[in-house]
């Protein structure tokens, strides 16, 4: 009964926040507490003595920080606001719940918490940095941006990894409580898929017919971006023997920090993006994880 509602639970959290949508949008304040809860799970999870830096974890955040990068300068051509969407959709770090699902699917945990754990440290350093060339604080000095964005950004990335630590060092009984259930991030995660599905939602309700094809060009380019970033990371992972972490580490974002960062540093139409991706990563990760369930049955 558990593993079917675990199997169903995405594409149902979806279906709930489309319905409830206004529910949805009065408590998104809680996004930010379930980012950190998330994170703090996935961080119990890892040794970090036992972590090293291997050649596909160097391949995967070079495909997501160049590929983020020379997908927005092409596209920015065309439409800067769209190149915003297009940035994110690659930039935004593995989700918090991708070593779960990758775990379901037969995948390496501790590689897949490893590359979390890595990627996420990278887009917290590096993300004041980039927001403040492309997003809404450019029109300031350079360092009062950076400032506005360390601020908001590093303590929601980085304080759940300290206190991992601190919970190792000094609480080890709830510590290893937390760790021995990782399925935890991922019942998380179906919160805060109904939250941001629900809140995507009534975000583009509340817009203009106008920014209709701005809309569309968002929803198909994150499906581009989302296809494209499953299938390289499969690729990636299959020359390094694991198919299905290659696959969730590149492919599966943490779309709920990807809308949060986009409606708060980016042009808010962008978040349409990373908000078309939840659908399409999920509609991914419920197709596999289905898949799945019936080939084990066989």
């Amino acid at each position: 009964m558990i593993q079917k509602l675990r199997t169903y639970a995405l594409p149902i959290a979806m279906i709930a926040g489309f319905l409830a949508h206004d529910f949805a949008a009065d408590i998104a304040f809680l996004t930010p507490y379930l980012l950190f809860a998330m994170l703090l799970v996935s961080y119990c999870k890892l040794d970090i003595r036992s972590l090293s830096i291997t050649p596909m974890y160097a391949l995967m955040l070079a495909v997501q920080f160049v590929g983020a990068w020379g997908l927005y300068f092409l596209v920015s051509l065309y439409d800067p606001v769209v190149a915003q969407g297009a940035f994110i959709c690659l930039f935004c770090p593995t989700a918090t719940s991708a070593p779960v699902v990758a775990a379901m699917l037969g995948g390496n945990l501790s590689l897949l918490v490893g590359y979390s754990l890595l990627c996420n440290l990278a887009v917290a350093v590096t993300a004041p940095l980039f927001f403040s060339f492309i997003g809404v604080h450019t029109e300031l000095a350079f360092l009062d941006s950076v400032l506005i964005i360390c601020k908001q950004v590093l303590p929601l990335l980085l304080l759940p990894l300290l206190l991992a630590v601190l919970m190792q060092r000094y609480l080890p009984r709830i510590h290893g409580a937390v760790r021995s259930r990782p399925a935890i991030s991922f019942y998380l995660w179906v919160v805060a898929l109904f939250i941001v599905v629900g809140k995507s939602v009534s975000f583009v309700m509340r817009q203009p017919l106008s920014s209709l094809p701005q809309e569309i060009a968002l929803a198909l380019l994150a499906l581009l971006c989302c296809v494209a970033q499953f299938v390289l990371g499969r690729r990636i992972g299959a020359h390094y023997g694991d198919k299905v972490s290659g696959a969730q580490g590149l492919g599966q974002k943490n779309t709920v920090l990807a809308i949060w960062m986009a409606l708060t540093y980016l042009h808010p139409i962008a978040s349409i993006a990373p908000a078309s991706y939840v659908i399409w990563q999920n509609i991914i990760n419920s197709w596999q994880i289905m898949r799945n369930e019936k080939n084990l049955k066989h």
